[in-house]
């Protein structure tokens, strides 16, 4: 059964799986303690299926006492004292006590297994980290402070934070990443050193910050993390975009700043996520970071017109093309890029609706340039929305709310997910005469562009309309039938044409 744990009126449960593996290694003459984040969810109140432990074994004895004892193992992390291993539903890993030393100008650590407990935890990185329990007998070994500094929400690093900045650069990141995960704030020491050493990131791979930056992102308090990485200049080096936007001045005069805007905008869109079952499960990171780098693009498209208005014409472009820069930096997946630059591009194509109103071809288009990301463009544009104006702020959602139930009509009629011409490339070419080229695309666009603006037409409908456009194009006076044979090849080519996007 699991072992309740009472310390500073706070319970602790502890997994008897926990405790097995503690008397084990005692019983082999080691000692083995639960450490790092396990220990400060306990007091926080939290569970993870993910357990860390230390001794002062080393990786080969931590072998001997775990190999018939767990379910399987690996030794991918033994140059660096760490064995991998999973028992009853836990993912555990064991590390030997560490004293590790960096080399300045490297991005990896120099691994020196230590005989102290007290220095593998001063090596960590912030004193909620650099707590311990020892097993099986549960003694709490908090030697810098780790339980006041939960308890005062501040983070603090367990000796200086220039040797441990210097250490590892990482760890800067990771301070922003746990004021956005936990709502903690930062010691002024911690601060002054992220600040005088932000150019040390430099030296830290792209891929380490970019997992740093989602956990950050899709944090409880993302704002917090986000203002943390400006205010001491590391977002100079992670998200220079961002940081530019303190220097443009909001044109709805809601904020001091487009920044201050941008900040409220990704809270708003986090607390319009769905649960697991919704149409938008949260933490999204697309959403959020598409609602972080929505005005990115205003910087450089900013205008002083006559009257003393400041414009920000075609934000939205410029925008989607400087956020799939920087996420091609940070080594994104392209998927992700391509999502989150597209929620950017079209986050501006609302505004105008409920002064002109939107013909049902506009509204197709709206639904079929969104595509899969419909729901999230949905909940971005409506946490663009941050005027102090009531009145405004009013008519801007009731006219997405009617926006909203024009989809949905037409979702019911059309088949609108996958909008396609009434006629397929097969048609088109058997019809006209064509064979495979150019003019087969630009024949098919032209269907497409019927069908968004009409809706669906009946197959002669359609031929009507595509023979009266094909007489037009210089093309029809020299094309000659297709031959029989050539309709297969036609088919094919057909298949391809209906998988490409309209530009």
């Amino acid at each position: 059964m699991a072992h309740v744990l009472h310390s500073s009126s706070v319970n602790f449960t502890i997994d008897p799986v926990v405790l097995d593996l503690g008397q084990r290694f005692v019983d082999a003459g080691f000692e083995l303690s639960l450490v790092g984040g396990p220990v400060r969810d306990l007091f926080l109140g939290r569970t993870s299926p993910d357990l860390d432990f230390t001794t002062d074994a080393t990786p080969d004895q931590t072998i001997a006492v775990i190999r018939k004892w767990a379910d399987n193992f690996w030794e991918i992390g033994r140059a660096f004292g760490t064995i991998g291993m999973k028992k009853s539903g836990f993912q555990i890993e064991i590390t030997t006590y560490r004293a590790e030393a960096y080399d300045p100008d490297s991005r990896k650590p120099v691994v020196a297994f230590g005989d102290s407990l007290t220095d593998d935890l001063l090596r960590r990185d912030f004193t909620i980290n650099a707590m311990a329990l020892r097993l099986p007998g549960l003694e709490l070994v908090d030697p810098f402070g780790g339980v006041r500094d939960l308890h005062s929400s501040e983070l603090a690093t367990p000796g200086a934070p220039e040797a441990s900045f210097s250490d590892d650069p990482l760890r800067m990141m990771r301070a922003a990443r746990f004021a956005s995960q936990l709502g903690v704030s930062v010691h002024d020491d911690v601060r002054l050193a992220m600040s005088q050493m932000a150019d040390r990131i430099k030296i830290i791979s792209a891929e380490r910050i970019r997992e740093e930056l989602v956990k950050l992102i899709n944090g409880a308090h993302p704002r917090e993390g986000i203002d943390l990485l400006v205010d001491t200049g590391l977002a100079d080096f992670v998200l220079p975009e961002v940081s530019a936007l303190r220097l443009e001045a909001d044109e709805h005069h809601r904020h001091k700043d487009v920044y201050q805007h941008s900040l409220q905008v990704l809270e708003q869109a986090a607390a319009l996520e769905t649960g697991p079952d919704g149409p938008v499960p949260g933490p999204d990171f697309v959403l959020r970071f598409a609602a972080l780098m929505h005005d990115v693009g205003k910087p450089a498209t900013r205008r002083f017109e006559p009257g003393g208005a400041v414009s920000f014409r075609h934000h939205d472009a410029v925008g989607a093309k400087l956020t799939a820069k920087r996420m091609k930096a940070l080594r994104f997946d392209n998927d992700s890029i391509k999502a989150v630059a597209r929620l950017v591009e079209l986050h501006m194509r609302f505004y105008g609706y409920g002064d002109a109103g939107w013909t049902d071809s506009a509204v197709r288009r709206y639904v079929t340039d969104a595509g899969p990301l419909l729901e999230r463009l949905h909940r971005l544009t409506r946490s663009d929305v941050t005027t102090r104006n009531q009145r405004k702020a009013d008519r801007l959602s009731f006219a997405y709310d009617d926006l909203e139930h024009r989809i949905t009509a037409l979702l019911e009629q059309e088949s609108l997910a996958a909008v396609r011409p009434d006629l397929d490339g097969a048609q088109i070419m058997a019809l006209l005469g064509l064979k495979p080229g150019p003019v087969v695309g630009r024949a098919y666009k032209f269907l497409l562009e019927q069908r968004m603006e009409h809706g669906p037409l009946a197959p002669d409908e359609a031929e009507r309309k595509l023979l009266s456009w094909w007489e037009a194009q210089p093309e029809s006076a020299v094309v000659e039938p297709l031959a029989e044979t050539e309709l297969s090849t036609a088919s094919t080519v057909a298949d391809r044409e209906e998988t490409e996007e309209p530009s």
